[in-house]
């Protein structure tokens, strides 16, 4: 089980350009309401640059054990880089100890080879003031990633669609606190399987320009989505430049099977980068400690993120990790529990330790529908998300039903929170203007705020402005028909996809990705298996 094959697991993420900004980018009063709101349709916010030191739960002897404990995995037990004889025959050229189907490590192998990995990259959008960070002080907000299933605008759960997936990426466009377009926003079961990863990166290109993420199904399918990159950004700067993100998972515990590999294989020979992230159910795929779930999962991190130095040195590759735990009673992953937050904290800091760019986190939940408990869990995973230093945070919004689903509703919610967490990562403003020393003089004992110089010169941004939240009375809460959260947020994503305006895309781009696409499709028979 893994995160890109949603259809088949239960998260669901295994299996040069001209832009212009949409509706609302000009100034006057959208603009300063957006700046209250965290942005509205077409005000995007750049990619969070942390002002907040992270919060650490392991000290350096906890650390260090944990890592002794992971070069003795790959030392002693090994990881399979199954059904991939190029994969196995690089290791042995390496120096591993390859047995069958398994790679035993040296101590410090992996460590050495990553040495060549970038800490930090930019990825390249196709409208340039879109870029993003990865690593550092950088954090990247994607969409929910894989699920076979949506609940729609009507309240229904059924199959997603390719219209879902487009309407999916037009409201991440639209969205000021999500910074990247993400992949698989859900899993169109109405287009082959073999066919639909054309249309799936075309609307990533079409509907959105900003970053988005390279389809891993398969290693050709992989090569399409490159073919098509280099039709956007052209063949010498995609070589030299990363302008793609894949999730490349591990099949936990300790096994790379042939699809990730070849995936993997491909973007890092294009110099693009791979999110090498095992997919662990606590108790079921790791152990059920925190310690022995953070030594798999960096046994599991060093051996696939090296490998992509050994397939191309200098390729970036990012330490990610996704980490639930499970019911004991029942078998399902639970969310929003302190064990997963903890390992969340532990990888992020051994993943510094590395000098790695690192993903983990976003807004989980098990909840079947957009109620308290997916707010609570929500809530508790993204909370430790930030904190934890995270630099590329997939499953940012619209996660639903442990993955299963991607939810209107709950993207519109969720976005409403990323907005809060962009501004809580600001920090504190020791500025002037933030000590508010004329403020404290001006009003003096006994006397308010309200008038003063300093609140009207600042009240327009001064505290985060929820547009999903009701902070007016009961009686006008009542006149305005008693809505529910959930129902506003509905209300929202109406008004967003019925005002979106595509971005600019060339017509030259436009059509040789439609020629691609329509040769693609020919050459093959549909496949829905």
């Amino acid at each position: 089980m893994s995160e890109n094959a949603a259809v088949d697991n239960h998260e669901g993420d295994h299996h040069a350009a001209s832009g212009r900004r949409g509706r609302g980018a000009s100034g006057g009063a959208a603009a300063r309401r957006a700046a209250r709101s965290g942005g509205g349709p077409g005000t995007q916010l750049t990619y969070i640059r942390r002002k907040i030191k992270v919060y650490e739960v392991l000290d350096e002897e906890g650390l260090a054990l944990i890592e002794k404990n992971a070069d003795t995995v790959l030392e002693e037990t090994g990881i399979e880089f199954r059904d991939d004889e190029e994969a196995l025959e690089l290791w042995k050229q390496a120096g591993a100890d390859v047995k069958g189907q398994r790679v035993h490590f040296p101590k410090g192998l992996c460590r050495s080879l990553l040495k060549t990995a970038p800490p930090i990259f930019t990825q390249h959008a196709r409208n340039r003031d879109r870029s993003v960070q990865i690593g550092g002080d950088a954090t990247v907000f994607a969409p929910v990633y894989g699920p076979p299933f949506v609940r729609d605008l009507d309240g229904n759960r059924r199959y997603a669609t390719i219209e879902d997936f487009q309407n999916f990426v037009k409201l991440a466009y639209m969205a000021p606190s999500i910074h990247h377009s993400g992949g698989t926003v859900c899993e169109p079961v109405d287009v082959p399987v073999n066919k639909r990863h054309l249309d799936m990166v075309y609307s990533h290109i079409k509907y959105s320009d900003k970053p988005f993420m390279g389809s891993v199904t398969a290693p050709e399918r992989a090569e399409d989505t490159v073919a098509m990159a280099k039709i956007v950004f052209g063949d010498e700067f995609v070589e030299n430049n990363t302008v793609l993100t894949s999730l490349i998972n591990a099949n936990s515990p300790m096994v790379f099977d042939e699809t990730m590999l070849g995936a993997l294989k491909v973007y890092s020979r294009h110099n693009q980068a791979c999110i090498v992230t095992p997919f662990i159910l606590a108790g079921a795929m790791s152990p059920v400690t925190v310690a022995g779930t953070l030594t798999q999962v960096l046994a599991e991190v060093l051996a696939g993120a090296s490998f992509t130095q050994l397939v191309n040195p200098g390729a970036p590759v990012l330490f990610g990790t996704f980490a639930s735990s499970i019911s004991m009673q029942s078998g399902a992953p639970t969310f929003g529990t302190p064990e997963p937050s903890l390992v969340s904290y532990g990888a992020a800091q051994l993943a510094r330790r590395l000098g790695l760019p690192f993903r983990t986190g976003g807004s989980l939940c098990a909840s079947k529908t957009e109620d308290a408990q997916a707010a609570y869990e929500s809530a508790n995973t993204l909370n430790s998300t930030i904190l934890a230093g995270t630099n590329f945070v997939l499953h940012s919004a619209g996660w639903l039903e442990g993955g299963l689903a991607s939810s209107y509703d709950k993207f519109m919610m969720d976005i409403d929170q990323l907005g809060m967490q962009q501004k809580f990562a600001e920090g504190v403003d020791l500025s002037e203007n933030g000590q508010a020393m004329d403020a404290i003089r001006q009003v003096g004992p006994g006397s308010h705020y309200l008038g003063c110089d300093h609140t009207q010169a600042n009240f327009q941004t001064a505290f985060y402005r929820s547009s999903i939240a009701d902070n007016n009375s009961f009686e006008q809460w009542l006149a305005e028909g008693e809505k529910t959260a959930p129902q506003r947020a509905n209300q929202l994503a109406r008004h967003w996809l019925e005002s979106y305006e595509a971005p600019f895309l060339d017509p030259g781009i436009d059509d040789g990705l439609k020629d691609f696409i329509a040769k693609k499709k020919e050459s093959m028979p549909d496949a829905f298996t």
